[in-house]
């Protein structure tokens, strides 16, 4: 369901009350009796692509994160780490007690088997909290190379029902991540019948194939998705040609540049945080390893400041808009609920593609300076007289019109370009890891 159809505040639902009788109450402000399936804090899982993410998501208040080494996860055209640069990242998360998964959930061929043994015999010194896998032969070498081993279950293996769930949970399975298919009731359900640690996503792009399982692009472009290289033809635009009229094209919609028919909008739930505590789920996780660091940091600070929130304060709790403004401000194709509340509808379909781009990530607080100055890393071109807004922990955001700059060495600046680093004195205070932004000028009508 599209989100801007519903209504921005959410509450706590009672197990088996129906979704329209919620909603009614929410309409009227009014927070429905507390679930039946005891409430506990879920944690909350971002993305880490490279260590630069990493350190963002923890700054921002992920309570835990998922990364890949080169090879074996489903994001093999992200940055990933080398086996040096897993252990440095489980050090440094470790020592702001976060937790780490690693991603071994790609579908392997027999020609892989050899090499994924290597591989995970070099993981298993490094300490893991778990390995995210999906298919059961990597399970079993898991089990072979490195016994003690927590294994959590990614959404490529396609869990939809509480039966799949308690199979799962008698092969020892720590952890389900849960497909998107699945409903409020179904998560409920789930919860109820089950005891096994229950994850859900919360946030990001939604896949046209079931839970991910997706051959358009091995067919299309020879980039097996289920080997972690999708290049995402279906985002690309597409017409449709007669056989007798080769090189004609005809758009399937009323729209000159075609269609997008395989398209959805990014699934956004943070309206519905309470419904997702509720249901008893145990981690919400934030699709986005391939995404930049503007994404990361604003998807994590308003899902920790939601949950936080609405944990310490269940019954007093109220959705703020501002957390749905942050979460527009990011790059997106429009957001939905996708099958949240029920099967979508027409408007979760995402026909133009087109990423809506409100605000440019500009910079990065890479240090603070004993002089009160801080280092800032470019990553947009700034000038002297921009508008800047300043994103810190929480929901802080302090705004400020660029008067001065200097470059590394203190020779004053009038432009900073992308990659070069620059110092600022700001009469307000900042931490590293830091993001800054701008506003983008309107588009001319």
């Amino acid at each position: 369901m599209n989100i801007d159809e519903r209504q921005k505040t959410a509450s706590v639902t009672q197990t088996g009350t129906s979704p329209h009788g919620a909603a009614r109450k929410r309409a009227r402000g009014v927070c429905p009796e507390e679930t039946t399936i005891p409430m506990k804090k879920p944690e909350l899982l971002a993305p880490a692509g490279n260590m630069e993410k990493l350190r963002v998501a923890i700054h921002y208040g992920a309570d835990a994160v998922y990364l890949g080494g080169k090879a074996y996860g489903l994001r093999n055209l992200a940055d990933n780490f080398t086996s040096a640069g897993l252990e440095q990242a489980v050090d440094y998360a470790h020592s702001h007690k976060v937790k780490t998964y690693l991603t071994v959930n790609i579908y392997p061929d027999n020609r892989d088997i050899a090499e994924l043994y290597r591989y995970l015999e070099a993981m298993a010194t490094i300490p893991f909290d778990a390995y995210i896998v999906a298919d059961p032969g990597v399970i079993a070498m898991i089990r072979e190379v490195s016994p003690e081993r927590t294994i959590h279950l990614s959404t490529q293996a396609n869990t939809t029902n509480w039966k799949s769930v308690q199979f799962w949970e008698k092969q020892g399975i720590r952890r389900i991540n849960l497909a998107r298919e699945m409903s409020l009731d179904d998560l409920r359900e789930v919860r109820e019948r089950t005891e096994v640690e229950l994850e859900v996503f919360a946030h990001g792009a939604m896949c046209i194939s079931y839970s991910g399982r997706c051959l358009l692009s091995s067919v299309m472009t020879g980039r097996s998705a289920n080997r972690g290289e999708c290049a995402h033809p279906c985002r690309w635009n597409y017409a449709l040609v007669e056989e007798t009229r080769p090189g004609e094209y005809f758009p399937v919609l009323e729209d000159e540049r075609g269609t997008f028919i395989f398209n959805s909008k990014d699934l956004c739930l943070v309206q519905y945080l309470p419904e997702l505590v509720g249901s008893g789920v145990d981690a919400l996780k934030i699709e986005g390893r391939m995404k930049g660091i503007f994404y990361l940091a604003t998807t994590v600070r308003v899902y920790r400041e939601a949950i936080d929130c609405f944990c310490a304060d269940p019954a007093g709790y109220r959705f703020r808009p501002e957390w749905l403004d942050e979460l527009r401000k990011i790059s997106h194709r429009g957001y939905t609920t996708g099958f949240f509340l029920g099967p979508p509808k027409e408007l979760d379909h995402e026909y133009h593609s087109r990423y809506i781009r409100s605000y440019d990530f500009v910079g990065i607080v890479d240090d603070t300076l004993p002089d009160g100055s801080i280092v800032v890393g470019v990553r947009n071109r700034l000038e002297t007289g921009d508008t800047l807004e300043f994103i810190g922990r929480g929901m802080s955001c302090t705004t400020l019109v660029l008067a001065e700059m200097e470059s590394g060495e203190g020779e004053p600046l009038g432009v900073a370009h992308p990659n070069s680093r620059i110092r600022l004195r700001l009469p307000f205070p900042t931490e590293k890891y830091d993001l800054i932004r701008r506003a983008k000028e309107p588009s001319p009508s």
